[in-house]
């Protein structure tokens, strides 16, 4: 079991890390997804969204990278340490977290899934826990 003060380090040097190379970010307050053709790989980050909004995000990268040839796509979503629904009895601790529900939204849509070659939790150097690696099928003519 890992203890809150390891947690916090490994985030701190997660967080210092991204600091010094943030990569391509795409601005999420900007709405429209358009420069998606960068060395054929794309990077969004879904901090903030809620669920409905994240999956209406997700399913227009997929759709607009797949047609524009991206081929790989870093889903960062976060670890969901901070929820404000741990508490809720009600609310499943497993799917109110975006790194596990944009998977099953991509596998229970059949267009998005069908453009999907596989999903995998991000290398640490990439987000580890907190981000998602989709990988696209190449666009068949």
């Amino acid at each position: 079991m890992i203890k809150n003060s390891e947690k916090k380090k490994s985030d701190l040097k997660d967080w210092e890390k991204f600091l010094e190379d943030p990569g391509i970010i795409h601005n999420k307050d900007n709405d429209e997804v358009a420069d998606l053709n960068l060395n054929k790989k794309f990077r969004f980050d879904l901090h903030g969204y809620s669920i409905e909004k994240a999956n209406s995000a997700i399913d227009q990268i997929i759709s607009k990278c797949y047609k524009n040839g991206i081929h790989q796509i870093l889903v960062i979503t976060g670890k969901g340490i901070h929820s404000k629904n741990e508490g809720n009895v009600f609310i499943s601790s497993e799917y109110n977290k975006l790194k596990n529900t944009i998977p099953l939204f991509i596998k229970n849509k059949p267009e998005l899934a069908s453009k999907i070659k596989k999903i995998t939790t991000a290398p640490s150097e990439q987000g580890g826990e907190g981000a998602l690696i989709i990988k696209l099928k190449k666009l068949t003519k």
